[in-house]
């Protein structure tokens, strides 16, 4: 899962990030308004974290221009403005969450697969295709009931077909879910990864739609 965080105090944007990676997330980092306004609009996160007391564009307002061009993605914000007053605005403005500093990473952590779960519709915390069920939160994926380990990249390739099952995705929407600013990918990085997991899991697991992208069927016995 791809988070964008927007916060401008430089060693709380660094262990933000950091944190979040540790969780399992990809997580890429803008530092203010205008530059957040501008990587949300490229549509590749499934989640932003979003600071108010920004500098260029400050947080509320670049939640009001996201909610004005219709773009759903779920958005929490993490503040130091604590009053009740503070949480009404937010929330009222476009938010689906609201999280106080000083925080916990695995509060926060918690929270965004929370807003996974409700903008995909799902109220489990586990995702379940038929056979096949990976736990979020665990990082654990059972298939036919049974353990099977994957590497951090596996399991991120594993969730986003997970969380879409039945939709084609192209190799640049992979690529996305994958990887952040500055990491670097290899040509062949997707079929490596989608060749592991059909190897440890089952050769149907993800199907090739040549010239068009990769799908997971909506059901796997």
């Amino acid at each position: 899962m791809r988070v964008l965080v927007v916060e401008d105090d430089a060693l709380l944007g660094d262990a933000i990030q950091a944190g979040l990676r540790q969780h399992g997330f990809v997580a890429d980092w803008v530092r203010d308004g205008a530059a957040a306004d501008r990587a949300i609009g490229d549509g590749a996160f499934a989640a932003v974290v979003l600071d108010l007391g920004l500098p260029r564009r400050n947080g509320l307002e670049v939640l009001a221009r996201l909610r004005a061009r219709k773009d759903a993605v779920p958005v929490l914000i993490l503040t130091a403005r604590d009053t009740v007053e503070d949480r009404i605005g937010g929330l009222d403005a476009g938010a689906d969450d609201y999280l106080v500093k000083p925080f916990d990473m695995g509060e926060l952590a918690a929270r965004l697969r929370a807003l996974s779960r409700r903008a995909a519709g799902s109220p489990s915390p586990a995702l379940r295709v038929g056979v096949l069920s990976l736990d979020p939160a665990t990082r654990e994926v059972r298939w036919r009931g049974e353990p099977c380990a994957l590497s951090r990249k596996e399991f991120a390739l594993l969730h986003a077909f997970m969380r879409r099952p039945g939709a084609v995705l192209t190799r640049a929407q992979l690529e996305e879910a994958l990887y952040g600013w500055g990491e670097e990918v290899e040509s062949n990085a997707v079929e490596v990864h989608l060749h592991h997991l059909r190897r440890k899991l089952d050769p149907g697991v993800v199907q090739t739609l040549r010239g068009v992208g990769y799908v997971m069927p909506r059901e796997l016995a």
